[in-house]
C-alpha cells in the first residue's frame, strides 16, 4: 500500500479524497494546509491520518508519495522540497507556473532517481480512451485536424478565492488547457510547433460569489488564447481556451480523418458520449471500450503509485510547453519550435472501479 501526503486542501482536494479514500491501493496518512485548522478538520475525517506542516510532511517516513494540490504558483517549490527529500511527486495542473521552473522539477527529480506524476489524469477515463481507441483502430481513417473548443465568463462567477486564476500561472490556457493539450497529444501525438494569438477584454474581474462577493482583483495574464498545435504525426489541431466568452455549443473536441470524424466528450470529465460518422455513414455512439470506468481524481495517482506512467511529468512537461509556447507566439507573432516531446502512453484497458481502486488494473 502506498502512503501518500497531501499537501494543499482547497477546493480540488475534495474530489482527490472522494477517490483515493474509497481505494484500498493508497492510504492517506498525512495532510498539511497553510490554514492549520482546515488540515487538522480534514485530517479528523481519515482513520490514521496526521495533521502536519508541509516541512513535515516531507520528512514523514510513512509518505511515499506527495500529492501536490496547492495553487499553480507554489507547485514547483513544493515539489521540489518533497523531491530533496527523496520523495515521488504527483501534483495538480500544471506541473509549474512557467516551463523553466517545470524543467527545474523535472531535472531534480531525475537527479534524485524519484518519479513524477501529474494531472489532468480526466483523459484516462472511459470518454477520451474509447475516443482514442477508435482512432487507433482506424475508424476515421488517417487522422488529419482537430479542433478543441471551451469558453466561459471566468471562474470568479462560482469560486469564492479566484486571484490565482489571474496571476501567472492561471488564465483559461494553463487553467483548462492542460485537459484539451493532453488530450490531443492521447489522440494525435505529441506537438511539434505552435502559432497562437491571445488578448485580455479587462484588467480586472469583480468576484461573484463567497465572502469576498464584490470585490475586485487584478487580471495579470491573457484570457483568450486561440492556438494552432502541428503534431509530429503531420496532424494539425486547433484550441480556443477563453474567459471572455459566456458559452458554446461548439464539441469539446472534435477530430477528422480521411475516412471520417469523432466527436469527443468533454475532457475536463472522466466519462461521456463519443460519436462517430464514417464515411458514407451517419453519426452513431460507441460503446466505452478502453479507460478506466466510473473514475475520479486521483485515479492517476493510484496508477502512477502501481508504476505506471500514463500520467507522468514527461506529459505534463510537454503540454507545458505546448502551452507556454503558444503564448509567446502570441507575444512574438512567430512560430514556435518545441523542445521536448513524449511518447503516447500505453491505451488503458477497459478497466472495473473496484480493479482501478484495488491498484492492479
Amino acid at each position: 500500500m502506498t502512503g501518500v501526503g497531501i499537501v494543499g486542501l482547497g477546493v480540488i482536494s475534495e474530489q482527490y479524497l472522494s477517490t483515493l479514500l474509497a481505494a484500498p491501493a493508497v492510504r492517506i496518512v498525512a495532510v498539511a494546509d497553510l490554514d492549520a485548522d482546515r488540515a487538522r478538520a480534514v485530517a479528523d475525517r481519515i482513520p490514521g491520518c496526521r495533521a502536519l506542516s508541509s516541512a513535515q510532511l516531507f520528512e514523514d517516513p510513512d509518505v511515499d508519495v506527495v500529492l501536490n494540490l496547492t495553487v499553480p504558483g507554489a507547485h514547483a517549490e513544493v515539489a521540489l522540497a518533497a523531491i530533496a527529500r527523496g520523495k515521488a511527486v504527483y501534483g495538480e495542473k500544471p506541473l509549474a507556473a512557467t516551463f523553466d521552473e517545470a524543467r527545474a522539477v523535472m531535472d531534480a527529480a531525475d537527479a534524485a532517481g524519484v518519479r513524477i506524476g501529474a494531472a489532468p489524469d480526466t483523459v484516462l477515463g472511459t470518454g477520451l480512451q474509447t475516443a482514442r481507441a477508435a482512432i487507433d483502430g482506424g475508424a476515421i481513417g488517417s487522422p488529419t485536424s482537430a479542433a478543441a473548443m471551451w469558453v466561459s465568463a471566468g471562474h470568479e462567477a462560482w469560486h469564492p478565492h479566484p486571484d490565482f486564476y489571474y496571476r501567472v500561472g492561471g488564465g483559461p490556457l494553463l487553467d483548462m488547457g492542460p485537459y484539451y493539450v493532453t488530450a490531443l497529444v492521447q489522440l494525435l501525438g505529441p506537438v511539434e510547433a505552435v502559432s497562437g494569438a491571445a488578448s485580455r477584454s479587462r484588467d480586472e474581474r469583480v468576484i461573484g460569489s463567497g465572502p469576498r462577493a464584490g470585490e475586485s482583483i487584478p487580471v495579470e495574464v491573457d484570457t483568450h488564447l486561440t492556438g494552432i498545435l502541428h503534431h509530429r504525426s503531420g496532424a494539425i489541431s486547433t484550441v480556443t481556451m477563453s474567459f471572455d466568452g459566456v458559452r458554446s455549443v461548439a464539441s469539446p473536441i472534435e477530430v477528422h480523418g480521411t475516412e471520417g470524424s469523432l466527436v469527443v466528450p468533454d475532457p475536463n470529465g472522466f466519462a461521456g458520449e463519443v460519436r462517430v460518422h464514417p464515411r458514407g455513414g451517419e453519426w452513431s455512439a460507441l460503446e466505452p471500450s478502453a479507460g478506466f470506468k466510473d473514475s475520479g481524481r486521483g485515479v492517476g495517482l493510484i496508477d502512477f503509485a502501481r508504476g505506471e506512467a500514463r500520467a507522468d511529468g514527461a506529459m505534463a512537461l510537454h503540454v507545458l510547453e505546448v502551452m507556454t509556447a503558444l503564448a509567446t507566439s502570441a507575444r512574438s507573432g512567430r512560430r514556435e519550435s518545441l523542445s521536448t516531446t513524449v511518447s503516447r502512453p500505453p491505451l488503458v484497458p477497459l478497466t472495473a472501479a473496484d480493479v482501478w481502486r484495488a491498484g492492479v488494473a
